[in-house]
């Protein structure tokens, strides 16, 4: 089994390339659908957040309301480090359960996380793989693709690790600067790569 960290800014196409490579036959593993399995209610990470943070990060029904949570930690670096504390944990644990019943096959699991560099977990993985592109372009993907304002897209950038430290722990780095069909090209390249790493 070869574990491969898969990171990149915001708009950068990291989910992109997360898809391609499972198109390809990787086993993806999403930090974001771990983290909500870590929260979800009934759950240490849920109970823990809710006495962090009240009622005010839960929907009616109950369960944690994830862009209330994003607002009530985003430039408040103190809170963010107490959730990160409790989601990171939790969801490097339930990774630990799928790569272990990975661990004597040839499979390609491909971790699809945006904190790899910054929680030190790039030290963990067999290949970190970071996805690179233009801030302007960035932009304009967080925009048109995810709904957010400019200034939320240029503040959420500027709140992330930049690409020089994510490139100066990576394997490879993927240039997402071209068309669609340059990426592809890109990714198969990639996947050529780590194919033989466990061939």
């Amino acid at each position: 089994m070869l574990l491969v960290g898969l990171t990149g800014g915001l708009g950068a196409g990291k989910s992109t390339v997360a898809r391609m490579l499972h198109d390809r036959g990787a086993v993806l593993v999403d930090a974001d659908e771990l983290a909500r399995r870590a929260l979800e209610p009934g759950t240490s990470g849920y109970k823990q957040v809710c006495d962090l943070f009240g009622d005010e990060v839960l929907t009616p029904s109950g369960e944690l309301d994830r862009e209330a949570i994003a607002v009530a930690v985003f430039g408040e670096p103190e809170r963010r480090r107490a959730l990160e504390s409790i989601v990171h944990p939790e969801v490097f644990r339930l990774l630990a359960e799928i790569v272990e019943a990975r661990r004597d096959t040839d499979d390609i699991v491909v971790f699809d996380a945006p904190l790899i560099v910054e929680t030190g977990f790039h030290d963990a993985v067999d290949v970190v793989v970071v996805i690179t592109a233009p801030e302007e372009e960035r932009l304009a993907r967080a925009i048109r693709d995810r709904g957010m304002s400019a200034d939320g897209a240029r503040a959420r950038i500027r709140a992330q690790l930049g690409d020089a430290e994510r490139e100066a722990v990576a394997d490879v780095v993927i240039r997402n600067d071209g068309t669609l069909a340059d990426l592809q090209g890109r990714v198969d390249e990639l996947w050529e790569q780590l194919r033989a790493r466990v061939d």
